[in-house]
């Protein structure tokens, strides 16, 4: 076999595969005996049929075809590994000449991850936001601590802002009560904003066993997003009680005695908060930076089916869940058609070039994925799946999603060879020391959101 590639453009190539007939024969022989299997000739025992008399029954053609079909994998991948091609996804191929007994020649143009060259990056330098906790903040939390340790007892007076009531709901659509849309028995706090709208001004002023009717657009089941009518009655109103903010509050919300000390564990979270997204915006700055150092051709095919991945994932699972479609979701977001698919393209440019660039970064900085590393970051993904590790474990073995996996972590890797060079400053002008923040995950963390599913479309196309 003779084959020679012919570049297209910086992300797709044209092989040319010249394959002597001799080459052919184990794939001859293996279509006569498929054949022999499938049908039965007169006087001759099924599986025993001479190959001429299959020529001449069903003709050398159907043989020839038979075997093309079979041979041709396996000789494009001997050229793609004989001319070391990196490539995506499935190739066009075009058999140009097959004359029995002589040759089988054919083509195939197939896209390739482009050969990026990546310069100098460690001069590098990003702003961030500097690490500051004011007191309004600390009060803020130990306000939130409080509120999730009311507790509430029933008035007899009408309903008020920040009571909780107990309600019962029927909704109506066109006239006709929802199978779905009766509620009885249900807690809500008035001003949450955790039922539907227009319920606040509905309950409010309301005593137990005063009702209301009400318009509001449903935000979930067997009629979501249209307009109902909705009755709701009011069973009880009860009054929530905040406990007093002193250290008997402190023992009774916290493993401390005072509350200066729960103050100071509060203001010691929000400042590792605080650090936590600090880093996480070095690294997201620093990415886009490098980003922008380097040249990253992206081939249009996998562009394209990128896009379609990341439409296909919102409109049939993220708004599905939400009881949205594409349209509603775009007039709640304010959006055009138009500046909704110039945004999810620029996205997956980002997402596909992220890949390729901190993939090459990875071979030039010959960075490995050890064991540790590897179940950290299945832990992780495991508890975002929802999925117990085991089972996400062995949902990735089944699946030949290990590669991926590895994928993941030694690319967050690269990310962090390139923040460790960056020079980090906050806002107030400090150089922020991000060693002790930029653990493996925090960055494969970082990866991904820019990536998005990038990782997986371009995993799926590759072919080598």
């Amino acid at each position: 076999m003779k084959s020679a590639v012919e570049t297209l453009n910086p992300t797709r190539v044209r092989l040319t595969v010249e394959v002597p007939f001799e080459e052919l024969k184990d794939s001859l022989d293996a279509a006569y005996k498929k054949i022999n299997q499938q049908v039965t000739v007169k006087g001759f025992r099924k599986g025993k049929i001479p190959a001429r008399v299959i020529d001449q029954r069903f003709g050398r053609g159907a043989v020839l075809e038979e075997a093309v079909n079979d041979a041709l994998p396996k000789f494009y991948t001997e050229a793609v590994n004989e001319a070391e091609l990196n490539v995506l996804g499935q190739p066009e191929v075009d058999i140009t000449e097959l004359k029995d007994g002589e040759t089988l020649n054919f083509t195939a143009e197939v896209d390739i991850r482009p050969a990026i060259e990546i310069p100098d990056y460690s001069g590098i330098e990003v702003e961030v936001d500097a690490v500051e906790v004011s007191e309004e903040d600390v009060e803020k939390a130990v306000s939130d601590l409080r509120e999730r340790f009311a507790s509430t007892s029933p008035v007899e007076r009408a309903a008020e802002d920040s009571d909780v009531v107990t309600i019962d709901l029927e909704a109506k659509v066109d006239g006709e009560i929802l199978e779905d849309g009766v509620a009885s028995g249900v807690s809500y706090t008035i001003g949450s904003g955790e039922l539907l709208d227009g319920i606040d001004d509905a309950v409010k002023g309301l005593e137990a066993g005063g009702e209301a009717t009400f318009t509001s657009e449903l935000k979930g089941g067997s009629a979501a997003g249209k307009e109902a009518e909705v009755t709701v009655k009011v069973t009880q109103v009860a009054a929530r009680e905040l406990p007093e903010l002193d250290d008997e509050f402190a023992q009774l919300a916290s493993e401390f005695d005072t509350l200066d000390e729960l103050k100071a564990d509060s203001r010691k979270r929000l400042e590792n908060m605080k650090q936590y997204d600090q880093a996480t915006q070095a690294q997201e700055r620093v990415l886009e930076k490098l980003l922008e150092l380097v040249e990253v051709p992206v081939p249009e095919k996998l562009l394209e089916d990128e896009i379609n991945t990341r439409k296909h994932n919102l409109e049939h699972h993220q708004l599905g869940q939400m009881g949205l479609d594409l349209a509603k979701y775009l007039e709640i977001q304010g959006k055009t058609e138009e500046e909704f698919d110039a945004e999810t393209k620029e996205a997956a440019v980002k997402g596909i070039k992220t890949q390729f660039v901190l993939d090459e970064l990875v071979k030039q900085e010959k960075l490995n994925v050890n064991q540790e590393e590897l179940t950290e970051h299945l832990m992780r993904r495991a508890a975002s799946s929802g999925m117990s590790p085991d089972q996400f474990a062995q949902a990735v073995v089944e699946g030949g999603q290990v590669p991926l996996l590895v994928g993941e972590v030694a690319r967050g890797k690269a990310l962090a060879v390139v923040v460790e060079k960056a020079v980090v400053k906050d806002t107030n002008g400090e150089v922020i020391d991000l060693d002790d923040e930029d653990d493996v995950e925090q960055v494969t963390e970082t990866v991904e959101a820019a990536e998005g599913t990038a990782d997986e479309a371009a995993e799926e196309k590759s072919e080598g």
